[in-house]
């Protein structure tokens, strides 16, 4: 088997010596490579990111954000990374690099003071700069304020959502919006872009083992779990959101992790008549920008979903996969009624979400079962809403999440799904209020006793982040808010 190493700047770097939990992040700083910083070391900073091509939605290759720190090196062998050093253009030795024109922006418009964090923001920036079907804006009329009807978009098309991971403490982020609005399309012989059109390094089989430990990468799905019913204790990582963190913020060592992100059984879309097939380890922008719009509960889901540089790697398998009761994404798929499509060595099977949670992180799901896709049955309930009660608008974690799907029929309500996290040891469904709901007139006196009945579903606990009174009465407000929303709608 060839050695692992990882294309970096264009040129290529072997893992070895690092152990196999090592980080990109620690990897790059070990190389001399330090613009890529560690802020927080759990994805929530973005002083770490790097741009890693990935299979393109509108072109054959993506130049996307990662947080460097939350990734293993392992996970990258034999892909390509660029990190903000590589981004500016070197000329003959002695002579000064030529910025790069995400560079050039932060820097004329003040985008920088301390600069520890100047390298992630140009990262995720230059992410977004190469974004295919990003699309300037008509210019504004003399006089209007260019952002007055959308402050998260640029009249050049650039997406806000892209920085969401990024925090600064010096700039007050105006001049790192300036700088964003101001960049252009990226030019003909401009490399990068240039790169977008051919196709991005193949996954490869990789196993790196060292002092005892193995990262292990197989070819298919079914040699995977093979791998898996003879190490049941193996740890198996997508997008390594989450083992990431265990790594950095609680020293884990696994012996054996097996990463699933590329496998190709693992990475199909598919929309059919009677149903929607999301595999596990398709990113969660990916499926954003598939999908575009077309599940409408998922798309008010996502920009509320951590950040742009996690949503870039964490997928709906290993956020389903954690058990986590504060997920974002079980509360939607649990009111879509998405089933599990659950595979071992022997075949698959077939599970209601509903079904699938048994206890705090835990699950139906035997330790040599992987789950290969996420199933929403069609059609589509027409009444959604999906509220997210956290202490920041975005990149926060839930104290309480509630997803709406109603289905309601010249003014009464048919069908209504409830799914809720952040109430209970797992995300459940709200089925007193559902019942509560069902066969009723969406009325005003019908929707506020729902509501009682949504107030007493679930034990939420108090904690750092909410009291359990606080938790109950968003609820109960949840649906009185989803009431005066839609009532014109279905009115009209």
């Amino acid at each position: 088997m060839v050695a692992a190493r990882i294309t970096v700047n264009g040129k290529e770097t072997p893992l070895s010596p690092a152990a196999p939990h090592t980080t990109v992040l620690d990897l790059l700083r070990e190389r001399g490579l330090t613009g890529t910083k560690e802020g927080c070391a759990e994805g929530e900073c973005g002083a770490c990111s790097v741009l890693v091509a990935r299979p393109g939605v509108n072109k054959p290759t993506d130049w996307v954000a990662v947080n460097a720190c939350l990734v293993p090196a392992a996970a990258l062998d034999g892909q390509e990374i660029i990190t903000s050093e590589g981004l500016a253009t070197v000329g003959e030795p002695g002579t000064r690099p030529t910025l790069h024109p995400v560079q050039e922006e932060m820097a004329v418009r003040g985008g920088s003071q301390c600069g520890y964090c100047t390298p992630g923001f140009i990262c995720s920036m230059a992410s977004e700069y190469y974004r295919p079907d990003r699309c300037a804006h008509a210019e504004p009329a003399a006089g209007s304020d260019a952002h007055a009807d959308d402050a998260e978009h640029g009249p050049n098309g650039f997406d806000l959502h892209a920085l969401s991971g990024n925090l600064c403490r010096c700039t007050g982020y105006r001049p790192i919006r300036d700088a964003a609005f101001a960049v252009g399309e990226p030019t003909e012989d401009d490399p990068l872009a240039q790169r977008r059109e051919q196709d991005p390094p193949a996954p490869v089989a990789t196993e790196y083992a060292r002092d005892g430990a193995t990262f292990l990468r197989k070819d298919t799905l079914a040699e995977t779990l093979r791998l898996l019913r003879e190490r049941p204790d193996a740890v198996v990582v997508a997008g390594s959101t989450d083992y990431g963190v265990e790594v950095n913020i609680r020293s884990r060592r696994a012996e054996c992790v097996v990463a699933i992100d590329r496998l190709p059984e693992l990475r199909e879309l598919r929309v059919e008549s009677d149903h929607i097939e999301i595999g596990a380890a398709v990113t969660l922008t990916e499926i954003e920008r598939r999908l575009d719009g077309d599940v409408p509960l998922l798309a008010e889901l996502f920009p509320q979903f951590a950040s742009r540089l996690i949503r870039n790697s964490g997928t709906l398998g290993g956020n389903l996969g954690t058990g986590s009761p504060i997920g974002d994404s079980p509360p939607v798929l649990l009111a879509l009624e998405a089933s599990l499509v659950l595979a071992d060595a022997d075949g698959e099977r077939v599970v209601p979400l509903a079904e699938y949670f048994t206890g705090y992180r835990q699950s139906v799901r035997r330790p040599d079962e992987l789950i290969r896709a996420v199933r929403i049955p069609l059609p589509l309930s027409p009444v959604t809403a999906f509220h997210k009660i956290a202490k920041r608008r975005f990149d926060d974690i839930s104290s309480v999440a509630i997803a709406f799907a109603l289905d309601i029929e010249g003014g009464t309500v048919r069908k209504a799904r409830i799914g809720l996290g952040g109430v209970a040891a797992t995300p459940i469904r709200a089925l007193a209020t559902e019942a509560a709901l069902e066969g009723k007139p969406w009325s005003a006196e019908t929707a506020r006793a729902a509501a009682r009945a949504l107030r007493g579903e679930g034990t939420p606990m108090s904690d750092h982040r909410a009291s359990s009174v606080y938790r109950s009465a968003m609820l109960g407000q949840s649906l009185l808010k989803l009431h005066a929303h839609t009532t014109e709608a279905v009115s009209s």
